[in-house]
């Protein structure tokens, strides 16, 4: 099932900064197991029914068909509403072991470099910091499934020095990879083709950047003047 795309796995962030009290937003990853094509979206609390909306809202903009879901053993994803909805849309389930916080590796490396690299460890609450996160998300999608060449492992080799090692194949953007693997169908195809076309680097990066400050003014805001992640950096 993973080495063909459309098997998905599925985790989720908190963005509650320091503190577990009270509510605050979480970021929801899926990532593609074979092609690495990745989408997040922000919702309000980890509460069944905003998660499994979520991952709807997710599935529904993918380019190509989900086939699989994995996801690790939280709450969020064991419960009813999800099983139901897989099962509507006859996807296979399946959940890491418990413990084995590798199982769900590719999403897991996902969180780090996509969402707590351009979303920081701040604490989030509102709908107007939702909607800011999830306008970063869609830059933050486009600029590294359109524009960010990744390598994936494909095997093992041997080093001069005898010693077994991991080999990886040539950088390759996800959309390449998809577009390489005949993944979608025309209409997805073309609209693709014209989302990547029409994407500008140079702005992408810049809008980046405007929201991060928004969030972290927004943080600042929230801890009267101080934040204690970035010490000084932000005073």
């Amino acid at each position: 099932m993973e080495q063909q795309p459309g098997f998905f796995e599925v985790d989720t962030v908190a963005h509650c900064g320091h503190s577990l009290k009270g509510e605050y937003l979480y970021s929801i990853t899926l990532t593609d197991v074979f092609t690495g094509w990745t989408v997040n979206i922000a919702v309000k609390n980890r509460a069944h029914r905003n998660v499994v909306a979520g991952i709807q809202t997710l599935v529904a903009d993918l380019p190509y068909p989900m086939t699989g879901l994995d996801f690790d053993n939280g709450g969020e994803f064991i419960n009813v509403q999800l099983i139901e909805w897989a099962e509507t849309n006859h996807l296979a389930l399946t959940r890491a072991r418990p413990y084995k916080h590798n199982d769900n590796a590719h999403v897991e490396q996902r969180n780090r470099d996509w969402v707590r690299k351009h979303a920081f460890r701040f604490r989030y609450e509102t709908p107007e910091e939702m909607a800011l996160l999830n306008e970063l998300w869609t830059l933050v999608d486009q600029r590294k499934n359109h524009l960010l060449p990744m390598v994936k492992a494909n095997g093992y080799g041997t080093a001069r020095s005898g010693r077994r090692k991991r080999t990886y194949d040539a950088p390759r953007t996800a959309y390449q990879r998809i577009i390489d693997l005949k993944a979608m169908d025309e209409a997805h195809a073309a609209e693709l083709a014209a989302i990547n076309y029409s994407l500008n680097p140079a702005a992408i990066n810049r809008r980046i950047a405007e929201i991060q400050g928004q969030l972290i003014a927004r943080s600042k805001f929230r801890n009267n003047g101080t934040n204690t992640e970035f010490g000084e950096q932000f005073s």
